[in-house]
C-alpha cells in the first residue's frame, strides 16, 4: 500500500537503552501502548526528525539492526519516509500504523549530538 501521513496529532516519542536520553532505540507510544519503528527505511533525515521532537539536536547517525537491543511484541511503523522538515515522527509518511513485514530485532536505533556553542567551536556531546 501506498505510504500515508500517519496521524493527526503528535504521537508521543522515547529513546530507550541508550547512555543518555538522546541515544538509543525509537518507541512511539500509540493505542496506549509504547511500541517500536521498523528500519526498513529509516534514515538519517528519519532520525532528525525524532531528534527535533525530542530537543536533542542534530542526528549523528541512523544505524538499523538492534544496536539497543530487541524491541517491544509491538511495532508501530514501518517505511518511515520523513522528508526532513517535519516537526514529529507521526508527521511523516508512513505505512499506517501496525502494518509491516518487520522483525522485532530489526527497529530503529541512532545516536544523536546535542550542539554546544564554545569559544565559536561547536562541541558533540552525548
Amino acid at each position: 500500500s501506498t505510504p500515508v501521513s500517519v496521524s493527526q496529532k503528535v504521537a508521543p516519542l522515547r529513546l530507550v537503552n541508550g547512555s543518555s536520553r538522546c541515544t538509543g532505540r525509537v518507541e512511539v507510544f500509540h493505542n496506549r501502548k509504547w511500541g517500536t519503528v521498523c528500519d526498513n527505511s529509516w534514515d538519517l533525515q528519519d532520525a532528525g526528525v525524532v531528534c527535533r521532537q525530542l530537543g536533542c539536536g542534530t542526528a549523528l547517525s541512523a544505524p538499523v539492526g538492534a544496536h539497543f537491543g530487541q524491541g517491544s511484541d509491538h511495532i508501530w511503523l514501518n517505511n518511515v519516509n520523513c522528508t526532513g522538515t517535519e516537526v514529529a515522527l507521526s508527521d511523516c509518511r508512513a505505512r499506517p500504523w501496525g502494518l509491516h513485514k518487520c522483525h522485532a530485532n530489526t527497529s530503529s536505533n541512532f545516536l544523536v549530538t546535542l550542539k554546544i556553542r564554545s569559544r565559536q567551536h561547536y562541541l558533540p556531546y552525548m
